[in-house]
């Protein structure tokens, strides 16, 4: 067996640099995320009008044919929500939900009931019927009746067969309660005669989901300007914004960033907003709702104004923190520290110790802040399992690429490079999760805190490595597939997405030293 080509001595100090940023970065996202902000207060800590769906608790969702959600129940909830809302939507009249208006006139409370359609003709008829009962019986209770919600969106009926229902329930209600349909903004321009079936248009206005996403610091201009927009289409025709919202966790859609503190900005500026034009408004959504998160992923279950457990998620006035329980990031930076100069600095001098005490705060770090994404992402043991496992794995490569590099460092030697075949392992599921971004990745999250660990510790060892094997085809490969799918990204989000910008910083972390180790080893081959 031939030995490998040995490289001339140099510097460790930017080994010692990064190992020293990666900590330091850590720590300080932690820092950061733990600070309160300063945020304009709302004009009133009550709110106009919110949607309301029940299915906040494990495993509940509207998509069960035998869910049921008990009078007792709603009463519970809407009882509790007349503290801070004058008036609830509803989306549908089966499963319990047909009980609410009945329960939220005895609060007070009025309600824009919902009546569900979609390609199911039977259902449809189940859900029209029922919604005219309803209507019937409660009028009083009534703000209105909205028949349908984002169905042309869907594809689901056409606007033909739309506005026959929405008539039928038209001339089946008291003439007191008015009917409209719920649908984002932009079909109401796209389906104009729609107007003429309603008494007042319902418009969807979510920043967030825009096709060009709106940051949080422009939304809400971005809202008023729709709205106007809105008003000229549709002159002598009342118009509500029927859905608008902030989410608070979930992957970024280009400088749109779900976070509490965005919530909180947008809610509160969007109701000073909607004080001084004194228009009708709902906000989604009352709670968050678990279920969504596998439609939508991360994103779509957290739009409430309260968590699953009915606690508000900020408050309407004063500062807003986005981690109260920062501390814990860094409780598990310092076990990390521990850890790794136990098992990784062990038998070495104060410079080795150090250096897997630096790389063990950064792993601990970024591993907390990947486990609290799995705690908003992971929908069910299969998820939490598989993320786990990914965790554990990069751990292991981490505390072992943590004693290569506490060798290399201790006393200015230079490393070799351990488990080749894991930094090709690391290479692929890059540029699977890469590829899978690029062309799914609407609803997918960065694992940025995962795959943190072998980039960087790769990326550390590679400045101080000694002995090169030749990187395989397969690895050079990976080496130019992840980078170049970390740009299409970028390019994607417009540039404008700092995770995206991370993510490809992390392929060339890992990637760039493949290439450096090629071109050397070619230069010192007779």
């Amino acid at each position: 067996m031939s030995s490998s080509p040995a490289l001339p001595s140099r510097s460790t100090w930017p080994a010692w640099l990064l190992l020293v940023l990666a900590a330091v970065a850590g720590l300080g996202w932690w820092w950061s995320a733990g600070r309160p902000v300063n945020l304009p207060d709302a004009p009133s800590t009550r709110i106009a009008c919110v949607s309301y769906a029940p299915y906040r608790l494990s495993g509940e969702t509207p998509f069960d044919p035998h869910a049921f959600i008990s009078p007792a129940r709603i009463d519970e909830d809407l009882r509790a929500l007349s503290q801070r809302f004058d008036c609830v939507r509803t989306y549908s009249q089966g499963q319990g939900l047909s009980a609410v208006p009945a329960i939220a006139q005895r609060y007070g409370m009025k309600v824009l009931m919902g009546i569900w359609l979609d390609r199911d003709a039977r259902a449809n008829a189940r859900e029209i019927a029922q919604g005219i009962a309803n209507a019937r019986a409660h009028p009083q209770a009534l703000r209105g009746v909205i028949v349908g919600n984002e169905v042309l969106l869907r594809g689901e009926l056409s606007p033909k067969a739309l506005t026959a229902d929405i008539r039928q329930v038209r001339a089946a209600i008291p003439a007191s309660v008015p009917v409209s349909y719920a649908d984002v903004w932009e079909n109401w321009l796209r389906y104009p005669h729609m107007a003429a079936a309603v008494d007042y248009l319902t418009i969807h206005i979510l920043p967030y989901w825009e096709d060009a996403p709106v940051s949080p610091e422009h939304a809400v201009r971005h809202v008023a300007r729709v709205y106007a927009q809105m008003q000229r289409a549709f002159p002598g025709k009342r118009v509500m914004i029927g859905e608008t919202g902030w989410p608070s966790e979930g992957r970024p859609r280009r400088a749109a960033v779900p976070s509490v503190v965005n919530e909180a900005r947008y809610l509160r500026e969007f109701l000073a907003y909607a004080a001084t034009v004194k228009m009708p408004y709902n906000v989604i959504e009352a709670f968050d709702q678990p279920w969504k998160r596998s439609q939508e992923g991360t994103v779509g279950g957290y739009w409430g104004i309260f968590d699953a457990h009915a606690k508000p998620k900020f408050p309407m006035r004063g500062p807003v923190t986005e981690v109260p329980r920062w501390w814990l990031g860094w409780l598990a930076a310092a076990a990390g520290g521990l850890l790794f100069a136990l098992l990784a600095g062990w038998r070495r001098g104060a410079r080795g110790w150090l250096a897997a005490a630096l790389a063990g705060v950064a792993a601990g770090a970024a591993l907390a802040w990947q486990a609290r994404q799995m705690m908003y992402a992971c929908t069910n043991g299969w998820d939490w399992s598989i993320s786990i496992a990914a965790c554990v794995l990069a751990l292991g490569v981490a505390l072992r690429l943590a004693r290569a590099i506490a060798a290399g460092l201790d006393r200015d030697e230079f490393a070799t490079v351990p488990w080749q075949g894991w930094r090709f392992t690391w290479l692929f599921a890059l540029a699977l999760y890469g590829l899978l971004q690029v062309f799914d990745g609407r609803y997918r999250d960065f694992p940025l805190g995962l795959f943190a660990l072998p980039c960087i510790g790769y990326a550390v060892l590679a400045l101080l490595q000694r002995a090169m094997p030749m990187p395989s085809l397969e690895q050079r490969f990976l080496a130019v597939a992840a980078p170049l799918l970390g740009v299409v990204i970028v390019v994607q989000e417009c540039g404008q997405n700092v995770a995206a910008w991370l993510w490809l910083g992390l392929c060339l972390a890992i990637a760039v030293p493949v290439f450096a180790e090629w071109r050397r080893v070619r230069r010192l081959q007779p």
